[in-house]
């Protein structure tokens, strides 16, 4: 292990505000590169090198200090991570009088350093996880390759789990990602989390399957209480998107990806959008920029061209809303129903497609849902 400048800095300034005395902390050449005394930063220390060529503790008495260069009276105790040196750390003062305490301080500066070595461990692997969730979901290797390196990271790609997005819309999100980032990760919720840009987070949570068969009314409720929990941080500036269950978590972080998009501009005001509610969008989406699109818009088009008002697509929004009933529309519209039979006529002609059909009124709706999909991009 490297000790660096700024542990050895740390470990000087936390030992020196238990002590009075002078804490230096040299690395495995001897040279100086903490200190409570920041003139001799950079400089050899005689009394390190020694206590590094003997392995041992090396006491330098006022004598001593003569025959030994950059040295002061003291005690110098090796430092050691694991089986390895790493330096030394040195204890300015006569030995008899802070011999008692030498060897607390040193146990003292392995401690900060071995919770160091941990700390950085911790952000190495959560730097590794999120590298791998980014590249599995954006699917950059062959699947070889991510069975192999899940498995160095003991994560078992296999288990069934749902994507859920979390957007982040204000100046303030770079704190809010850390605190939501921390929060997800918690150890027992075995959920993968990771940061895809400076505004959006990903989260691969474990799902429980009944038949092969998914049930999201419980990361709904996950989701809810989450927002409960965040707003008791004052972090309520976020957006929560819930994908759909398949098998390849892509495609379940891809419907995430159409969902939010679909609630950010259907509902901007709402925190959160399911699947569910958009299931129909976010399967015709595809349809969006192909022949196949533009063939089944076509009716809806021309309905568009010729109605000014607005008030035959009213009437097919009313007509859909009630499940094709005649009765249900004309009651929601104020209108009788020879009023509704005419307009539904008028719709038929101009589309070419009767809203009597169930098969053609089928096709109107699929248009009017690419249309409607197209006009709010």
């Amino acid at each position: 292990m490297y000790l660096e400048n700024q542990l050895a800095q740390t470990i000087v300034e936390r030992t020196m505000s238990i002590i009075s005395n002078n804490i230096n902390v040299m690395n495995s050449a001897g040279v100086i590169i903490g200190s409570g005394e920041p003139e001799r930063i950079g400089k050899v220390h005689d009394g390190a090198i020694l206590a590094l060529k003997h392995g041992d503790t090396i006491e330098v008495t006022r004598q001593a200090c003569s025959t030994l260069k950059g040295a002061k009276p003291g005690i110098n105790l090796v430092m050691r991570s694991g089986r390895e040196v790493i330096g030394v750390i040195g204890i300015t003062g006569e030995p008899d009088a802070i011999r008692d305490y030498a060897l607390l301080v040193k146990m003292t500066a392995e401690m900060i350093v071995e919770q160091a070595t941990l700390l950085d461990q911790m952000l190495w692997d959560r730097r590794h996880r999120e590298e791998f969730i980014v590249s599995w979901l954006n699917g950059t290797q062959p699947e070889e390759y991510f069975e192999k390196w899940a498995s160095r990271l003991g994560i078992d790609i296999n288990s069934p789990r749902v994507a859920v997005l979390i957007e982040f819309d204000t100046a303030e999100m770079n704190q809010s990602v850390r605190q939501v980032v921390r929060l997800l990760e918690y150890p027992k919720r075995d959920n993968l989390v990771a940061v895809m840009s400076i505004s959006e987070i990903v989260v691969l949570k474990p799902v429980k399957l009944k038949n092969g068969f998914w049930d999201n009314c419980v990361e709904k409720q996950k989701i809810e209480h989450l927002l409960t929990h965040l707003e008791k941080y004052d972090i309520s500036n976020l957006r929560i998107a819930l994908g759909h269950y398949f098998k390849d978590v892509r495609s379940s972080y891809q419907s995430a990806k159409q969902v939010m998009q679909l609630g950010r501009v259907r509902l901007p005001e709402v925190k959160t959008c399911f699947y569910d509610d958009y299931r129909m969008s976010v399967l015709l989406s595809p349809l969006l920029k192909s022949w196949h699109g533009s063939q089944i818009c076509q009716a809806i088009n021309c309905l568009l061209d010729v109605d000014k008002n607005g008030q035959l697509l009213k009437t097919l929004e009313a007509l859909f809303t009630h499940n094709g009933s005649a009765t249900e529309c004309a009651k929601a519209l104020f209108i009788h129903r020879n009023t509704l039979r005419y307009r539904l006529d008028k719709i038929g002609d101009i589309t070419g497609l009767s809203p009597y059909n169930f098969s053609q009124l089928s096709e109107l709706y699929i248009g009017y849902i690419i249309v409607v999909n197209k006009l709010k991009e």
